[in-house]
C-alpha cells in the first residue's frame, strides 16, 4: 500500500515567464522564416513547459503519477511547475458533510428502529485515497452506512423495565457518538479518510411498533412515579407513628395503628384530593 509522500515542486512563475519569452522568440523566428527553429521552440513551449503548470487552491492537492509510478503529492497551495508527463489527479482536502439516510435496522433486543447519522470527514492521506480504493467518496458512503447498522445492532434502543445497566442508543448519546467515530476511523483508515465528527441525527422506533413502545414507556413512567409516591407515603406514616409513640400523644393498639396506616396511605397515595370523614363518636 502506498504511503503519502509530499513534494514541493518549483514555482510556476519562472516557468511561465520562460514560456512567454520562448513564445515571443518562436513568433519572431517564424516571422524571419526560421521555421525549423520556431517549430522546436513551439514544441518545447506547448509540450514541455505549458502542460506542467498547475494551480493548487487552498485545501486542494494533486497526486502525481509518472508512467504508473507514484511520484508524490502536492498539498501546498500556489502556482507550480511539475513534470508534464505526469498525470495529475485532483483531491480535495476540505471537510465534507455526509448526511446519512434513515436506515431501518434491528437493535440489540431485536426491535426495529430507524437511525441516521451525520458525519464530517476529510481526506488525510491523498495516496491512500487515490490508490487504496476505487472511489473514496463511494467508499465513505458505504462504510458509513455499514458502521451505523453495526452500531444499531450492538446496543438496545432503550432499557427494559428497571434494567439501567449498559449503554443505550437513546440515553448514551455521547458514548454512542464516540464509539461511532472510532469505528468509522478504523473502517476508513484504509482509504486515508479522517473522521472529524460523527453524530446520530435521527433515532426512533419503526412505525409498526412505535405506538406499542410509547405505551410501554408511559407505563414504565407511571410505575416509577407510583413507586416513588408509595415509598414517600410509607416514610411519612412511619414518622407519624413514631412521633405519636415517642411524645405519648395518644396510645394506639395494633388495630387502631392498622386503621391509621390504611387511612394515611389512602390519603397520601390517592390521585385526587381525599375528603376526610370526621368521626365524632368514640374511638
Amino acid at each position: 500500500m502506498h504511503t503519502e509522500k509530499e513534494i514541493n515542486p518549483p514555482s510556476g512563475y519562472l516557468t511561465f515567464v520562460t514560456f512567454l519569452v520562448l513564445l515571443a522568440v518562436s513568433v519572431y523566428l517564424f516571422f524571419i522564416h526560421q521555421i525549423a527553429a520556431g517549430v522546436i521552440l513551439s514544441i518545447i513551449n506547448f509540450i514541455l513547459l505549458l502542460p506542467g503548470l498547475i494551480i493548487i487552491n487552498p485545501n486542494d492537492a494533486r497526486v502525481l503519477v509518472l508512467f504508473g509510478k507514484y511520484v508524490g503529492s502536492v498539498k501546498k497551495d500556489g502556482f507550480f511547475w511539475v513534470n508534464p508527463l505526469t498525470t495529475k489527479r485532483k483531491i480535495s482536502l476540505k471537510a465534507r458533510n455526509l448526511n446519512g439516510q434513515q436506515l431501518k435496522v434491528n437493535d440489540l433486543l431485536g426491535n426495529p428502529i430507524e437511525i441516521a447519522a451525520v458525519i464530517v470527514w476529510q481526506v488525510k492521506d491523498t495516496a491512500k485515497a487515490a490508490f487504496a480504493v476505487e472511489d473514496y467518496m463511494q467508499y465513505v458512503n458505504i462504510q458509513s452506512e455499514a458502521a451505523v447498522r453495526h452500531l444499531a445492532n450492538t446496543f438496545p434502543y432503550d432499557t427494559m423495565e428497571d434494567d439501567h445497566t449498559g449503554i443505550t442508543l437513546r440515553d448514551g448519546a455521547d458514548q454512542v457518538n464516540k464509539i461511532l467515530e472510532e469505528e468509522l476511523n478504523n473502517r476508513l483508515e484504509r482509504a486515508g479518510i479522517e473522521i472529524i465528527e460523527a453524530r446520530i441525527s435521527h433515532l426512533a422506533y419503526a412505525p409498526e411498533i412505535a405506538s406499542a413502545m410509547l405505551q410501554r414507556q408511559q407505563a414504565s413512567a407511571i410505575i416509577s412515579a407510583r413507586k416513588l409516591i408509595v415509598e414517600g407515603a410509607v416514610g411519612m406514616v412511619n414518622l407519624a407513628l413514631k412521633r405519636l409513640s415517642e411524645e405519648n400523644i395518644v396510645k394506639l393498639d395494633e388495630d387502631k395503628k392498622a386503621a391509621m396506616v390504611c387511612n394515611l396511605l389512602v390519603v397520601l397515595c390517592s390521585e385526587r384530593n381525599v375528603t376526610p370523614v370526621v368521626n365524632t363518636g368514640s374511638l
